[in-house]
């Protein structure tokens, strides 16, 4: 079927919007027509090829919208239903198995390979292949193709633009707080870098009852944000050493900490400023080989560094709790989106990079 679809042709290139052709469902397969469509920094990365995935490609991993086709061995969804795509696994390995597929064997298989599993392509034009199947979506399109595992139907009394970045970046900081760090009422936590992930994860912590909530980040705008997120300090690490300004407001440190930004600077900071015991969620994203250097005595005094890849949720189940008290007024993601037409994805992307908006959504 014919295709809109944004491509990234060279590393660091522009998103250029064309026709493609789109392979009809396999019998596991849905596709789906996209109303909204997220753009994280995992699409930035993969733009600029600090994942290799082969160009040209069609990236975004955040998509949400209406189921059209299904494959013949689908039960999972209909066409008519409203679905959130989340990520690619195999769900036969280990991990899967014991239901922690964000650390699926075969991950970079199902989400990084620019393909099917089985090698095959989902998507060509006039000149031969382009490579899709990002997170198991390309959701910057019109159309997606995705398998049923990792579509997640959601109610129709909410807008599917608002939902779509449930898919990784809200799902994300939520889940660090919630489900990886198991953060107690009357704890206390740092986040820092607040974009979508850490704004996520303000809101989380303050639905879970921290009683002290300090985002540190570089952005006037974004603290202030986070301000009315819940957070009940703030700190601008470009005016201040941010460990210090940790340790007097909390007089002595915090029980948690979280890096969303893919910094080994940053890392070591979150690492610096908490208490002992304590732990510090890495979920920032990072080029493979990227190292860090860290104080090991303070890391042997009962502190801990803990890898965090998508909140270790289960989309299924965490999607449907994140709307359920979004639609309470519990958890206000909505706060952070600002909405874009497909065709301004760029001028989306630059605003993004600039810190002007936290969550640009793309509106196909």
């Amino acid at each position: 079927m014919k295709i809109r679809a944004a491509t990234v042709n060279e590393a660091g290139g522009d998103f250029i919007i064309r026709e493609l052709e789109m392979e009809e469902p396999r019998e596991s397969e849905v596709v789906v027509r996209i109303v909204g469509a997220g753009i994280c920094h995992t699409d930035l990365v993969a733009r600029d090829q600090h994942l290799p995935i082969p160009l040209p490609a069609v990236f975004g991993h955040e998509g949400a919208g209406v189921v059209e086709k299904v494959g013949s061995k689908v039960t999972k969804v209909e066409p008519g239903d409203h679905v959130v795509l989340a990520w690619g696994a195999c769900g036969q390995c280990p991990s899967c198995l014991s239901g922690r597929d964000p650390y699926c064997h075969n991950f970079f298989l199902y989400n990084f390979h620019g393909a099917r599993p089985d090698g095959t392509v989902t998507l060509k034009d006039e000149h031969g292949v382009v490579h899709g199947s990002f997170f198991g979506q390309s959701s910057f399109a019109s159309h997606a193709l995705a398998d049923q595992r990792n579509v997640v139907k959601v109610p129709k009394d909410v807008p599917l633009d608002v939902l779509a970045p449930l898919g990784c970046g809200v799902m994300t900081g939520a889940g660090a707080v919630i489900n990886s760090l198991k953060v107690r009422p009357g704890s206390t936590i740092a986040v820092f870098g607040i974009g979508t992930v850490g704004m996520s994860a303000v809101a989380a912590a303050k639905l879970v009852g921290c009683t002290t909530i300090i985002a540190v980040d570089v952005q006037e705008g974004r603290l202030k944000k986070a301000m009315e997120l819940g957070a009940t300090h703030v700190v601008h690490a470009g005016h201040a050493d941010p460990v210090q300004a940790v340790l007097d407001i909390t007089g002595g440190g915090v029980q948690y900490s979280l890096e969303c930004v893919g910094n080994p600077a940053v890392l070591r900071q979150a690492t610096d400023c908490l208490a002992m015991p304590g732990v510090c969620g890495l979920v920032g994203v990072t080029a493979p080989g990227t190292e860090v250097v860290l104080d090991m005595d303070r890391i042997m005094n009962g502190r801990a560094v803990q890898g965090i890849i998508e909140g270790d949720a289960i989309p299924e189940l965490f999607i449907p709790q994140l709307i359920e008290l979004y639609k309470q007024g519990r958890f206000p993601f909505d706060q952070l989106i600002t909405k874009y037409p497909f065709e301004e994805i760029n001028r989306a992307v630059h605003d993004m990079e600039s810190g002007a908006v936290v969550k640009p959504v793309l509106t196909p």
